[in-house]
């Protein structure tokens, strides 16, 4: 699974799951990255966590001084160097968000949004340790996942994304509790609260949980 979005799901394809997305996924993608950009000043250094082809950086760069995305997928990364030409104020880099090579205390803002916590497929609570080594003193460091009142919606959108060829098949056996699963080997699951809380405990963080548009749950954490 955590070859998924490098070998099946990338660049153009990845794209396409976002252009297929119906209006009430579209509201939450705008309400997420909304919610977000509140959190940014104009002179913070931001690290995006599995950027994918960029989607989110033409608003990220347009606030803050400079914004680094990583992926895993080069091929998703070139074509956020295509949909960032003429941007000067960002770095794409193929990295992997359990070992970043990045200096203690670099970055102002580090994100990992639309449910990467869980579609990275590795242990959480060192995925989130790791964003907080690199994350400077009194930095912010912003989780999301799908709050249990968009599974209708979510799911609606995965079947789109399997009649367009892009996941596999649905199985409707398995896919309940917040956890889609496909017959190509696909899952998606969704981290709930509790979980958020349970993976940051006896972490030097503050924490706090927010629901945003009835569709997010971000577990927000500024370091101590």
């Amino acid at each position: 699974m955590a070859d998924y979005y490098s070998d099946k799901l990338s660049a153009e394809r990845l794209k396409r799951v976002y252009e297929i997305a119906p209006p009430r996924v579209q509201r939450y993608f705008e309400a997420e990255i909304n919610h977000v950009l509140q959190k940014v000043g104009s002179d913070d250094l931001v690290l995006d966590l599995g950027c994918g082809y960029g989607r989110v950086m033409p608003s990220l760069t347009k606030r803050a001084r400079s914004v680094v995305g990583i992926d895993t997928s080069l091929a998703s990364l070139l074509v956020g160097q295509q949909i960032l030409y003429g941007v000067s104020n960002y770095n794409l880099l193929q990295m992997d968000a359990l070992h970043l090579a990045f200096r203690d205390n670099s970055f102002d803002v580090v994100i990992c949004i639309q449910n990467g916590i869980s579609a990275f497929h590795v242990d959480q609570k060192e995925l989130i340790k790791e964003s907080i080594r690199v994350a400077k003193p009194g930095g912010t460091i912003l989780f999301s996942s799908y709050s249990e009142k968009f599974w209708n919606h979510r799911l609606e959108w995965f079947r789109l994304q399997s009649a367009a060829g892009l996941l596999g098949n649905i199985d409707y056996e398995k896919t309940k509790d917040g956890v889609i699963v496909c017959r190509d080997g696909f899952t998606a699951t969704t981290v709930n609260p509790e979980q958020f809380l349970s993976s940051v405990s006896g972490l030097d963080v503050e924490t706090k949980i927010v629901e945003v548009d009835e569709s997010s749950v971000f577990c927000e954490m500024r370091k101590v």
